[in-house]
């Protein structure tokens, strides 16, 4: 059996109705409902359970430290078509080295370097058939969005399983991060 698997910090409940907040009436775009914001830190894909094991105890070894990070601003993936709808996060460095472990876990259980760039991000909705003229409006209202802080003290293994409803999220894993600062 394989699982569909991604790795990600979830995003607590009061940020998240935060972001429900910015639901707006926009042509083509399918909001995200809360339980499925999470910020990604790695995306995965199909695994079998054996390499899903390999990946788990690797990423067990992370050692890092607590941080805060805030999300900040809107943005959105796709060009003149966009795709996805998004709120940036405002990173430190200590994202970076959070994600960076995780990349270097996963290639030491076996797994293909990660090709695109690492771009910190909430997935707001996604959008069919809406142009970037239709979304200009929407990115200029929350280009001065902004959360209060909040700490990131774990991150977690999901699975998203398809449903009829559609995906289905699934807390596989939790990974503390309890560390000293580096």
């Amino acid at each position: 059996m394989s699982l569909r698997l991604f790795i990600a910090i979830p995003i607590p409940e009061a940020v998240a109705e935060r972001l429900m907040l910015l639901e707006a009436d926009l042509p083509g775009a399918s909001w995200r409902l809360p339980e499925h914001f999470h910020l990604t830190l790695r995306f995965l894909g199909e695994l079998d359970e054996a390499v899903a094991r390999d990946v788990d105890d690797e990423l067990g070894r992370i050692v890092a430290a607590p941080f805060e990070i805030a999300l900040a601003g809107a943005g959105s993936f796709g060009g003149r078509e966009p795709s996805a709808l998004w709120a940036g996060v405002d990173a430190p460095v200590d994202l970076a080295r959070l994600q960076a472990s995780c990349e270097s876990a996963v290639r030491r259980a076996g797994l293909a370097p990660e090709p695109r760039k690492f771009k910190p991000h909430v997935t707001l909705a996604y959008l069919h058939g809406t142009m970037d003229d239709e979304l200009a409006p929407f990115l200029q209202e929350t280009a001065e969005f902004r959360t209060e802080k909040f700490w990131v003290d774990h991150f977690c293994m999901y699975s998203s399983r398809a449903t009829k409803a559609g995906s289905r999220y699934v807390e596989e894993a939790v990974y503390p991060l309890t560390g000293a600062a580096l």
